[in-house]
């Protein structure tokens, strides 16, 4: 089901939430935060979500991956099964495991406004190369280089792909990913803001200068703001986890929200609480604070904040970066 509404999300209050309030849906980012470096998922953090889903907490998971890269998590969903891909573009039940997914909803970055933002991009930074997303296709252009794990389906100018009547008139597109070679990842990413405007959403995840490019208003935050009001569910009742820009609007809208400590900065200040870095298991250590779990102390250089759970990592220079590149980076 297509649903192209523009939602914007409401912005969660400056005040942090109560320290006793237990959430009733946890949202977790996948690369940098729920995943270690290897991209695995540690035994500790299966144990962590198994046991919210048994405490009756919903668990999503929130990602710029691409449906067909979710068989990282596919063995670790429980309950409804749904997760948010795309930076927000599909909502996806992953119950039928690897390869047998089925997009739920699907939030499309119309072709108008697709073909603009390439055009003005292209003309504010030359040199910019493009891939176009689609729920089931992905197609390149011949200079893009080879940062994900699949061969696309074809070789052509983004204008061409994105032309009406062309290879992505068939299905619905998520996302254009747009790359260059010499620009700084964040002046790109603001760079790429200005001259697109409000025709599309750009955010970043990659620690290259790899751009993502979604429908108007189209982000992790709304996308979960529609699942959690189909569930009768305020933000207040929701915790966030996240390391990335793609992550911080979702981490502002919740009620309670967790940086990593490998966070990008900006992520930082947005958040509402710190924990510890991926490779810890920064998110199972939330869990656990927050369940009262037995057995588990917090690891060294973190110390325990009030009674939700909260774990503020020891203090951070403000000049602290993103986590360095990956052999091939893929959307958190």
């Amino acid at each position: 089901m297509r649903d192209n509404d523009r939602v914007t999300s409401a912005t969660r209050q400056s005040e942090p939430p109560a320290a006793a309030t237990r959430p009733r849906l946890i949202a977790t980012d996948l690369d940098g935060t729920l995943l270690r470096d290897d991209k695995s998922v540690s035994p500790r953090t299966v144990a962590a979500l198994a046991a919210a889903e048994q405490a009756g907490i919903e668990v999503f998971f929130v990602t710029g991956r691409p449906a067909r890269w979710m068989d990282v998590v596919s063995a670790h969903v429980h309950g409804h099964g749904l997760a948010i891909c795309g930076n927000g573009a599909a909502v996806v039940d992953l119950h039928g495991g690897p390869g047998r997914h089925r997009f739920v909803k699907v939030r499309e970055l119309p072709p108008q406004n697709a073909l603009d933002a390439v055009r003005l991009l292209r003309e504010a930074a030359p040199g910019t190369v493009y891939a176009v997303e689609q729920t089931y296709g992905f197609h390149q252009e011949p200079a893009y280089p080879k940062l994900h794990m699949e061969v696309p389906d074809d070789l052509l100018p983004a204008e061409e792909i994105l032309a009406p009547g062309g290879r992505a008139a068939t299905e619905p597109v998520l996302k254009i990913l747009a790359f260059h070679p010499e620009l700084d990842p964040d002046g790109f990413l603001t760079l790429a803001r200005l001259a697109i405007g409000d025709r599309a959403n750009v955010t970043r995840s990659s620690p290259s200068a790899l751009l993502e490019i979604s429908g108007p208003d189209v982000s992790k935050a709304s996308t979960l703001a529609l699942c959690c009001a189909e569930r009768g569910l305020s933000h207040e009742e929701v915790v966030a986890f996240g390391d990335m820009p793609n992550d911080v609007e979702m981490l502002t809208w919740a009620g309670q929200s967790y940086a990593m400590g490998n966070a990008h900065p900006d992520v930082i200040a947005a958040a509402s609480g710190r924990t510890v870095a991926n490779n810890d298991d920064g998110v199972a250590v939330v869990i656990e604070r927050m369940l009262d779990l037995p057995g588990r102390a917090a690891p060294p250089g973190a110390r325990r904040r009030g009674t939700s759970g909260a774990v503020t990592a020891a203090p951070r220079a403000a000049t602290a970066t993103a986590p360095g590149p990956a052999p091939n980076p893929s959307p958190g």
